[in-house]
C-alpha cells in the first residue's frame, strides 16, 4: 500500500492551511450554524452530528458515509460549496477520517468526483477535491485530483429523482488507465444521495482497471436508507 503524497498537492495544502491560520487571526472564525466563536464548525453542532444509516453502492467494495445531511451539517456543507468558505474543507475533511478510523482499507490512491471544467472555473474550486486533500494528507496517501475526469457537462441533479439521476451521469466519466490500473483507489464526495454519481464514477475507475474501489463521503441524505440502497 502506498503511503506517499503528491508533492504538488501536498504543497498547495500546506500553503491553504498557513494561509487559513493568518485569516483566523485577523479574523476569528464563527461556526457556521451557531455563530459561537472559535472555529467554523463547533464542538457543540458537531455534538449533534446524526450516524448515517448504512450504504452499498454498485461498483463499489464498501462505501461509508459520516453523518446525516440535516441541521448543522448540512448548513456546513451548504456554507462550504456554495458561499465559498473553502477553510471549512479542514473540519469537514477531518469527518472523513473519523469516518475511516476502523474501516482498514488498503488505500493505494485518493480521488474525487470531478466537476465538469466549466462548473469548476464558475465556482473556483472542486469541495470533494478539497475535501479529498485533507483526508489524503492525514493518512498519508497519494491525492490525484485528476483520476477521474467528467467528459460532459450535466444538468443539476438537486431536483432529479433516482432513475433521472442514473440518466443523467450515464458515461458521463472516464478514468484514466495509467493512474489507476491495479489500484486500490478511495472516491470522495461531499454528499451521497442516491448514489447515482458516485456508482457512474466508480464503474468509470474499474473499467480503467482499479483493483479495488472504496467510497466516503461526509454526509449522506437522511432519508435514504436501506429502500434506496443501489440507486
Amino acid at each position: 500500500m502506498s503511503r506517499s503524497v503528491l508533492p504538488v498537492n501536498h504543497i498547495r495544502l500546506l500553503v491553504h492551511q498557513v494561509a487559513t491560520v493568518g485569516l483566523d487571526l485577523l479574523f476569528p472564525p464563527h461556526c457556521v450554524n451557531c455563530e459561537r466563536v472559535g472555529s467554523f464548525l463547533c464542538r457543540h453542532c458537531l455534538a449533534t452530528l446524526e450516524p448515517h444509516r448504512p450504504r452499498s453502492l454498485p461498483a463499489f467494495d464498501a462505501v461509508r458515509v459520516r453523518a446525516n445531511f440535516t441541521g448543522a451539517l448540512s448548513a456546513a456543507i451548504h456554507a462550504f460549496k456554495y458561499d465559498r468558505q473553502t477553510r471549512l474543507a479542514e473540519p469537514l475533511g477531518m469527518l472523513l477520517v473519523e469516518g475511516l478510523a476502523d474501516s482498514f482499507w488498503p488505500v493505494d490512491l485518493v480521488t474525487a468526483v470531478p466537476l465538469h471544467a466549466a462548473r469548476q472555473q464558475e465556482r473556483g474550486y472542486n469541495q470533494a477535491a478539497l475535501l479529498g486533500q485533507v483526508l489524503a494528507q492525514d493518512q498519508g496517501w497519494a491525492f490525484d485530483e485528476a483520476a477521474i475526469l467528467r467528459t460532459r457537462e450535466t444538468p443539476s441533479q438537486v431536483h432529479l429523482n433516482a432513475q433521472e439521476r442514473r440518466v443523467n451521469v450515464a458515461d458521463a466519466f472516464t478514468a484514466r488507465p495509467e493512474v489507476v490500473r491495479g489500484k486500490s483507489v478511495l472516491l470522495v464526495d461531499d454528499v451521497l444521495t442516491t448514489g447515482a454519481t458516485m456508482s457512474e464514477c466508480a464503474r468509470a475507475l474499474r473499467a480503467a482497471g482499479a483493483g479495488q474501489v472504496w467510497g466516503v463521503t461526509v454526509a449522506g441524505a437522511a432519508g435514504s436508507g436501506p429502500d434506496m440502497q443501489n440507486m
